[in-house]
């Protein structure tokens, strides 16, 4: 049924009016699609409307001339070049003016009254709908809209020369070839490509195959086997240009990866597409089916570019890309496989856990200044950072800091996934993963609790008095309680942990795109100041320690800083890290002496520390390898499979998730 709202049809064709201004015939076009959409019921029914504007139509020969007259002054007015050639690419590689731009078109769509045929469609094409019914047009009907609108070619020497529309393809094909041509001379992707694309020039050439399918095309006498082997020729030239740039993509782990860098490479393979979606509507024996279906194409582009959360997507993933192939190398370093590493990790671990006891005292040291909520939170921020970065020096582990990282290396594995033998070797190394994960909490909670507990008893020698007061033990004790929102701390510090693995990537390839090392080992002034000998060792210690350094510091002061911001809003967040958890419990309940083991307190502290380490880990595992599954494109692998053969080895082989073979 019709809207109360819904034009007329015979009210719609009375309105056509090639002589009328520019706004009110694109504003008629626009209000004709609107009545083919209709209700948007169906696909099917909005091609019954088609169907019936078309037999309306045929009843009307004043409207048929005055359409083909319209159609003829919307040709000779707006540029379809900016449609076919450049419609759906992003003019911009920054985030916040693309989403500026994408909020504006979401409050303020374009004016109809414009040359721009790229703006036209975007207004009378606006839903993903329109793409559904343009694919469910028959041949029958894109004919007869074809033989509706079909404008005669111009004539010479008694021959017909290209019609308007192969012009617009071939200017549009031309309009992506250069587009391609600058993006295939820019230095950024000229010096990352191999030296074997270099020498083979193929974007020289690739402006001579365009002009040579221009000149078959628009030959008076057509040679179909002629046209078709400059179509090939510039098919190969493609593959050609697109296969050099792809050597680019195998020295981004040495060069570090850009936006800027990746935003060309994708924009240059979307162009090749393009240029061979316009080429088959060029050469087909259907145009109007071949046109209908890039229209369909065009409307699904229209959708992504201006989609908020696409854009969110498409950033989000190249972050993701950057991280995940930036810590999956360091990860495996976090991943035990035998015995000998399992006792490394834990002699490791237990040395984290020992140098974790002076933290806990310097923290209560802090506390004890009184100093106001951000200097106090600055303070602990800087111990907590300058503690850490101590722990990775000494070559030591502080078993929260592994998930984020190992996520991506598993990610890595799981990709290549598909056999019976390829998934058997990743539950293999998830059982590695949790008995590494198991080994560096044990190494850290264990002696981290006896150091805690002996460097509080000296303190009593020394002073007179415990580390921290009665009213702070069970001040410490009351927060610590299972019975408090203490999981929930614990869940937010895995959100941090994981934040803190995308600062470390991110350092990383900055480090590594900038080729700091390399500025290092050779600046004057720093080769002056060191000798060329002192200074390249430093420039390959950076090199190795930057992801480290980026990823302790940026912890340590979200654990000291975030919750002093957080509490300034009036949200009462507070860290709960495993091991300094567990560092904290233990001068809690050293100032207690033994009638702490009586008090009720301390036990439901103690059962939330190993709730507490489950969380810190299993939060940020979960979330580094959500982000590493969507950088290494493995959504589509059967997780169930997977899941299954976990869930077999935990019966069949429990104790191989906790201890090594």
């Amino acid at each position: 049924m019709s809207s109360r709202n819904e034009p007329d049809l015979g009210a719609l064709l009375d309105q056509v009016n090639p002589g009328a201004p520019l706004a009110e015939r694109h504003l008629w076009l626009i209000r004709l699609f609107a009545w083919i959409r209709g209700n948007r019921a169906s696909p099917e029914a909005a091609v019954s409307r088609v169907q019936l504007l078309l037999d309306a139509i045929d009843t009307r020969p004043d409207v048929q001339q005055r359409l083909q007259a319209w159609w003829a002054v919307l040709l000779g007015t707006v540029d379809a070049t900016t449609l076919l050639a450049d419609f759906g690419f992003a003019p911009r590689t920054a985030f916040v003016s693309e989403l500026a731009e994408r909020l504006r078109h979401k409050l303020l769509p374009d004016s109809p009254e414009t040359l721009d045929a790229a703006e036209l469609f975007a207004l009378a094409l606006p839903t993903a709908f329109d793409a559904q019914w343009l694919a469910a047009l028959s041949p029958e009907q894109i004919q007869r809209v074809e033989r509706l609108l079909h404008l005669p070619p111009a004539l010479a020497d008694g021959r017909a020369l290209a019609t308007p529309w192969e012009h617009i393809l071939l200017d549009a094909i031309t309009y992506c070839a250069g587009q391609m041509l600058s993006t295939g001379y820019a230095p950024e992707l000229r010096l990352r490509m191999s030296a074997a694309a270099r020498e083979a020039r193929p974007f020289h050439a690739l402006m001579h195959d365009v002009e040579a399918l221009r000149t078959q095309v628009l030959q008076p006498l057509r040679d179909p086997a002629a046209i078709e082997s400059a179509a090939q020729g510039l098919r190969n030239r493609l593959d050609a240009c697109r296969q050099a740039v792809s050597t680019v993509y195998t020295h981004l782990e040495e060069n570090g990866i850009s936006v800027g860098l990746v935003f060309r490479l994708r924009q240059l393979r979307e162009r090749v597409l393009r240029i061979r979606e316009l080429l088959d509507c060029l050469l087909s024996d259907t145009p109007g089916v071949s046109a209908t279906r890039l229209l369909a194409r065009l409307v699904q582009v229209e959708q992504e570019r201006t989609s908020i959360q696409a854009l969110i997507t498409s950033n989000s993933s190249l972050l993701a890309a950057k991280v995940a192939e930036r810590s999956a190398e360091t990860g495996e370093h976090y991943i035990t496989r035998d015995r000998q590493q399992y006792t490394s990790m834990l002699r490791k671990a237990a040395g984290g856990g020992a140098l974790t006891a002076g933290t806990t005292w310097l923290k209560y040291l802090i506390m004890g200044l009184g100093l106001s909520a951000f200097w106090g939170g600055f303070w602990a921020g800087t111990m907590y950072a300058a503690s850490f970065v101590v722990i990775q020096l000494l070559h030591l582990t502080l078993a929260t800091k592994q998930p984020a990282m190992t996520a991506p290396a598993m990610a890595a594995k799981l990709k290549d996934i598909g056999t019976p033998e390829a998934t058997s070797a990743f539950v293999d190394e998830v059982a590695n993963l949790v008995r590494s994960q198991v080994a560096a909490v044990l190494g850290n909670v264990v002696v981290v609790v006896p150091t805690v507990v002996l460097l509080s008893l000296g303190i009593a020698l020394a002073l007179g008095h415990p580390m921290i007061s009665e009213k702070e033990a069970e001040y410490t004790l009351h927060s610590l309680s299972l019975l408090g929102p203490t999981l929930l701390f614990a869940a937010f510090t895995g959100c941090l942990l994981f934040a803190s693995s995308i600062v470390a990537g991110w350092a990383e390839n900055w480090f590594v795109l900038q080729r700091l090392d390399s500025a290092m080992r050779y600046n004057p002034r720093i080769t002056g100041l060191l000798g060329p000998a002192r200074a390249d060792r430093w420039a390959h210690f950076m090199r190795h320690n930057i992801s480290g350094f980026a990823s302790n510091i940026s912890l340590g002061f979200m654990l000291g800083l975030i919750p002093a911001f957080t509490a300034f809003f009036g949200l009462p967040l507070e860290v709960r890290h495993v091991t300094l958890s567990a560092g904290q419990l233990a001068a809690a309940a050293a100032s207690y002496g033994l009638p702490a083991l009586t008090m009720p307190a301390l036990w439901w502290a103690v059962a939330a520390i190993p709730l507490v380490g489950a969380l810190n880990l299993c939060v940020s595992f979960y979330l580094a390898y959500q982000l590493a599954l969507r950088a290494h494109n493995v959504s589509g692998v059967q997780r169930s499979h997977i899941h299954t053969a976990i869930r077999q080895r935990l019966l069949r082989k429990p104790f191989s998730f906790l201890i090594p073979g």
